[in-house]
């Protein structure tokens, strides 16, 4: 439960700087569906964390299956979001781009950093 605790304040803290980078500058730094990439970005990091956790739960020798599992399905995600936006829409590509990979790198550290803290000390125990 804090992962979800620190990923609701993470996500507030980011929502905090698009909407001041919104109000200052308007659409010419942010896509107009920024807030949706927010969004697929919360729910795909929820869910890869749940998966590694899961793993970690049921194989804790093979938590960098899990972990590496869950990050090719993010970027199996993302890639089919970006893939299905440049060939349904041809407005604002690489500000689309630019916008959805600054977020999944954000939220990429994110999980590193909290993965690390979070099952750093159980893998120690074990061995």
């Amino acid at each position: 439960m804090k992962f979800f605790k620190n990923l609701l304040i993470f996500t507030g803290v980011v929502s905090i700087g698009i909407g001041l980078l919104s109000f200052y500058t308007g659409t010419a730094l942010l896509h107009p569906l920024i807030w949706y990439i927010l969004g697929f970005m919360v729910v795909v990091t929820a869910l890869a964390f749940y998966v590694s956790r899961l793993g970690v739960g049921y194989d804790p020798d093979n938590f960098q299956l899990y972990y590496f599992g869950s990050m090719g399905f993010r970027m199996i995600l993302s890639i089919a979001v970006i893939f299905i936006y440049v060939f349904m829409y041809s407005e604002n590509e690489l500000q689309f781009v630019f916008n959805f990979f600054a977020l999944y790198f954000l939220f990429t550290g994110f999980e590193i950093y909290s993965l690390i803290t979070n099952f750093a000390p159980q893998l120690k125990k074990q061995n």
